[in-house]
């Protein structure tokens, strides 16, 4: 398991602690990562846990956007994200692409600890639950904190519609 160690991890909560956020850092085993797997093996609920995704523009300057919104519903990338970031077409980051620009592996990326000009983007529906459980930098950790600390980041945004219902 990845330990306290891990730079990316330390760049998460050396973040929260600039927020004073008040947070539960959740160890798991890295095989339990993806969020579907992580709540069925931790008792965690899927509808208060929240899928962080970086998106990227695909044509013109390449712009990118993190995207936080619940476990329960999909992103918006060809509607809503495609306008927030102003570009004809936009879609997930690559996942070395999200590495490279993040340091964060696939479903250990979290809003907190990205670099400054990536704008992070929160589901309004995330701010009906008083708690969500995030990834935490790495596939061996996980954050559960405030929905208040999301809606107040610096680099955040509440966007309403920026998910849709799961097909």
């Amino acid at each position: 398991m990845t330990g306290p160690e891990d730079p990316v991890e330390a760049a998460v909560l050396e973040h929260l602690e600039r927020l004073a956020a008040p947070y539960t850092a959740v160890r798991i085993d890295p095989a339990f990562a993806n969020t579907a797997l992580f709540c069925e093996a931790y008792g965690y609920a899927m509808d208060a846990s929240a899928n962080c995704i970086l998106v990227a523009s695909k044509t013109g300057e390449r712009t990118y956007a993190a995207c936080l919104v619940p476990a329960t519903r999909r992103l918006d990338v060809n509607g809503t994200v495609r306008r927030l970031l102003g570009v004809r077409k936009a879609s997930f980051a690559p996942a070395e692409e999200a590495v490279a620009l993040t340091g964060m592996l696939p479903d250990g990326v979290t809003p907190f600890g990205l670099p400054e000009h990536i704008p992070v983007y929160v589901d309004a529906l995330l701010l009906g639950h008083d708690r969500v459980i995030v990834g935490g930098g790495s596939r061996s950790l996980k954050i559960e904190v405030s929905t208040a600390v999301l809606a107040s980041m610096p680099a955040a945004r509440v966007v309403e519609g920026l998910s849709k219902p799961l097909a």
